[in-house]
């Protein structure tokens, strides 16, 4: 059972609109209201410092400052003085941001009393700053507002309505695109029809499909597997007024589908990427160097082994690997999985593949942005379990894309890899990374990642 590729040509969509220039303005934004943030709280404490000093610096003072404006930021961005609902409402941006001075100031305190350190500062220098941080901070949240304003206009999210088969009534300043005319349908057997989905809701905030009520569920799933807050139209609940769906410019919406990572989140799972993987690129290349010396000298043909794998909201990316098998041999779709007596399987690609050394190119795609170090694992578009596609056995299985996908994961920590000979065998790969998904935290991903140490050389490795 497998799914016929497309011909049609159809109209492409471009991701990189307005939904992308909304969130890009949005970054800048936030970005902005940080350094103003921060230049708020030092002209607070230097203020103060001139002050008691008739006008002379403090290097007391300029110690406060620096402790104060690292310590706020942490506590602000922790208390998502930097969001959507910060821009929108700068009341609730202000409250925050106090919120983050007081425990700024509360931790400063305790550093310079109750664990006695030698800080030379004047406690009136100290009340001066923080009382003159939370004016500047004040008047900074407010005059920022008439910024975010022009900059953002009626709305601050970037709202996509997918039409399909439906006429859409007017939905504001939010974009609407006609389902057929870019080939996206409800067919969850279609990983290009997915790839088209996953691109055309990229950067969006927003999306509602208008859909036939007998589509509903199908588009629910699509919407399941993106990293968007989707939604799709009620409209037999608008004369009743249902306010525990939501609403939508006068209509009622379900929302079906959520990312499983805020932007804070995502913004910490990404430092620790980064963290890792520039340092481990570095100190592995003579490794990297030494294996693609041996497998261009054991087989010919190219050193890496590209594959198109599903990541991170149903769009297609091309994975990389050291390449372990005979070039005239190599299966492009993964429709045959690799077994322990492979006769595919060069000399070299044995023990690479033994240690797992072979996926070690993946530390470029992390580099990239593609893929993730801890995440469910990308598979290859013709992957079986038994006989039938992987989407055939379960439809939540492309629910496990709404995260971008990892070298290594929960599932490959407990065991679960190699051949998928049964349906049994995907069943359970994907309860861990279903697991994995709704309980992500960043401390979760430090164990995966020290507990893979451990499978490193594994049984079901070949």
């Amino acid at each position: 059972m497998g799914y016929v590729q497309p011909v049609e040509r159809f109209e492409a969509v471009r991701p990189r609109s307005t939904s992308r220039t909304k969130q890009a303005r949005r970054f800048q934004l936030y970005a902005a209201q940080a350094s103003l943030d921060a230049a708020a709280v030092m002209l607070g404490f230097a203020v103060a410092s001139l002050l008691r000093w008739h006008g002379l610096p403090s290097v007391g003072g300029l110690h406060l400052a620096a402790l104060m404006v690292p310590l706020f930021l942490i506590g602000a961005f922790n208390g998502r003085a930097y969001s959507n609902n910060a821009l929108a409402d700068w009341g609730y941006g202000l409250r925050t941001a106090l919120t983050a001075l007081v425990v700024a100031a509360a931790i400063v305190l305790f550093v310079m009393f109750y664990a006695r350190a030698s800080l030379d500062v004047s406690r009136l220098v100290f009340a001066g700053g923080f009382l003159g941080a939370a004016v500047f901070l004040s008047a900074e949240r407010f005059l920022f507002r008439r910024v975010v304003a022009r900059a953002m206009g009626g709305s601050l999210r970037a709202e996509l309505v997918i039409a399909d088969n439906c006429v859409a009534p007017p939905f504001g300043g939010a974009r609407v695109i006609d389902a057929a005319a870019h080939g996206l349908r409800p067919n969850l057997r279609d990983p290009h029809m997915l790839d088209r989905l996953g691109n055309a809701v990229r950067g969006a905030d927003f999306v509602l499909v208008c859909c036939a009520q007998e589509d509903r569920a199908a588009w629910s799933l699509l919407l399941k597997g993106t990293d968007v807050h989707g939604h799709v139209m009620a409209p037999e609940f608008d004369q009743v007024g249902a306010t525990r769906l939501g609403r939508f410019e006068g209509h009622c919406v379900m929302q079906v589908s959520s990312g499983p990572l805020d932007l804070r989140g995502r913004l910490l799972k990404r430092a620790m990427d980064l963290a890792l993987t520039v340092p481990a690129l570095i100190l592995l290349s003579p490794l990297l160097m030494l294996v693609g010396l041996a497998i261009k000298l054991d087989s010919p043909g190219p050193v890496l082994f590209r594959q198109q794998r599903m990541g991170r909201g149903n769009r297609l990316f091309t994975m990389l690997k050291f390449r372990s098998m005979r070039t005239d041999q190599c299966d492009a779709d993964g429709n045959r999985s690799a077994s322990r007596t492979d006769d595919r399987i060069t000399r070299v690609g044995r023990i690479i593949r033994a240690v797992s050394l072979d996926e070690l190119p993946q530390l470029l795609n992390v580099l990239h942005g593609d893929m993730s170090l801890i995440g469910p694992r990308p598979h290859a578009l013709g992957s079986l379990a038994g006989l039938e596609r992987f989407w055939d056995v379960d439809q939540r299985y492309w629910h496990r894309h709404a995260l971008k996908p990892g070298i290594t994961g929960l599932a490959q920590v407990r065991g679960l890899r190699g051949a998928t000979a049964k349906r049994e065998d995907l069943v359970r790969r994907l309860q861990a990374d279903m697991e994995y998904l709704n309980g992500w935290t960043l401390w979760r991903d430090v164990s995966i990642l020290l507990a893979t140490v451990r499978v490193v050389a594994h049984r079901n490795a070949f």
